[in-house]
């Protein structure tokens, strides 16, 4: 929810002219955009038909082997060189580069011209720790634990730190921190190892740290927390604030973030994955998303009523993601709204393969034909054996059903005072109507909330 209202409810003039300013900065833009394609149609032209055709050597890339395979490389490279070649030579390099930038320019004024006057997540101050601990994977993210001397750290600051060895059962670390008196329990480590101690620390109405030392921390990303603070984490433990946020299950495991389905469940399942991940995708792809590859046995009900029979991606999330390109996987604007956010597509030629790729790039990889997303309270997966499945990036096989709960208000998150909000909570998206509408009742002097 984006919000702009200043003591009385109305924009300051320093956000109104921030909004005239976004939308200067737009229409400049746009018609410098539009002049550039009408005096260089032809670079427009070439540019479009050499990217589709590395697009569609792309897609033969991945789904073949052997010699077309090869040939798809040939093709993929030389479609590339020639567009690079005109770019350059035209100079449209220039072009681009300065309608980002007007572009940019009016991101940056219209994201402070609506900036929210609250945050996310409702928060209340902590109370004190009195048997704090932290559980800590000094192996998760490269060794993150180690290189920020996290032990000697929690030394410092009274908490009291558990390392998790080889074969140690991290539940049972955390239930035995809990059953010694525990008041405020954390973890160090990845999101899948997050999930399991905030399963016990919701379980035991006990407030959660979060401290992201894991390789990507998703969780702690939706969160605000600053993932490259990591020994800034601590001072939740100090003077914190507490949050409360929801927890989903799958079958009785507890995730975060979300559950993943189909192509890249397959992937993640190969023990080669985490050495060598993209020489892995590429030698299993042929055989996931191929001519020959069998359809994945996914079986669910969308809120069309018609029984959808395979995906090639599907995604269980605790709340829902903001999803403007497939990479990385977005980011999600609360994490209290008490439902699941589910999404699925397919792709099962080169010309959707094409059609994605361009939507991709449009940051409206949402808008490809067979995608679609909704929200719910539950959601069940059907199947006639045991499906492959990343919970939260561990590689897991569940038997069918898969049955998916979001549990609302599940789980008390300890934050430090200075984590902030999350990157989908500080979108704005200023080529669309609503956010245009939204500057210009701001310039306005008007209050203003939109989405």
């Amino acid at each position: 929810m984006v919000t702009a209202p200043s003591a009385d409810g109305k924009p300051g003039a320093a956000r109104r002219a921030a909004a005239l300013a976004a939308l200067a900065a737009l229409a400049a833009a746009l018609v410098y955009l539009v002049l550039a394609v009408v005096a260089r149609w032809y670079v427009l032209l070439f540019g479009v038909v050499s990217l589709a055709a590395t697009v569609v050597a792309a897609w033969y890339l991945v789904t073949r082997r052997g010699v077309a395979r090869a040939v798809a490389a040939g093709v993929a490279v030389l479609a590339v060189l020639a567009f690079i070649a005109v770019m350059l030579t035209s100079r449209s390099v220039l072009v681009l580069v300065v309608g980002l930038a007007l572009a940019a320019a009016s991101a940056g004024a219209a994201r402070y011209a609506l900036k929210p006057a609250t945050a996310a997540v409702a928060v209340e101050p902590g109370s004190g720790a009195s048997r704090p601990v932290l559980l800590i994977n000094l192996k998760s993210g490269g060794g993150k634990a180690e290189r920020f001397r996290l032990v000697e750290r929690c030394q410092q600051l009274g908490i009291e730190a558990v390392v998790l060895h080889p074969g140690d059962d991290l539940l049972e670390l955390a239930e035995d921190a809990a059953r010694r008196g525990a008041d405020v329990i954390g973890m160090a480590g990845g999101d899948g190892s997050q999930a399991l101690v905030a399963s016990v620390a919701s379980r035991r109405g006990l407030p959660f740290v979060v401290v992201p030392a894991g390789t990507r921390n998703h969780f702690a990303l939706d969160l605000g927390l600053d993932r490259d603070d990591v020994p800034g984490a601590l001072d939740a433990y100090l003077d914190g604030v507490d949050t409360v946020v929801d927890l989903a299950e799958v079958n009785g495991r507890i995730f975060v973030n979300n559950a993943s389905m189909g192509v890249y469940a397959k992937v993640v399942q190969s023990s080669d994955y985490r050495d060598a991940k993209l020489q892995t995708a590429a030698a299993l792809l042929p055989d996931l998303v191929g001519p020959a590859a069998t359809p994945f046995d996914l079986r669910f009900t969308p809120p069309s009523g018609q029984e959808v029979d395979s995906a090639q991606l599907l995604l269980v999330s605790n709340n829902p993601y903001q999803v403007a390109h497939l990479r990385g996987g977005g980011s999600r604007e609360r994490l209290d709204g008490g439902v699941l956010g589910i999404a699925f597509a397919r792709v099962d030629s080169a010309v959707e393969a094409e059609r994605l790729a361009a939507l991709e790039v449009a940051g409206r990889a949402r808008h490809f034909a067979s995608w679609q997303e909704w929200t719910a309270p539950e959601f069940e997966v059907r199947s006639s054996g045991p499906v492959e499945i990343g919970v939260d990036g561990e590689a897991l096989a569940l038997q069918p059903p898969l049955r998916f709960v979001s549990h609302p208000g599940a789980l008390t998150v300890r934050l430090p005072r200075t984590a902030g909000r999350a990157p989908a909570a500080r979108v704005v998206r200023v080529a669309t109507v609503p956010t245009v509408s939204a500057l210009w009742q701001t310039l306005l002097g008007r209050p203003v909330e939109t989405r």
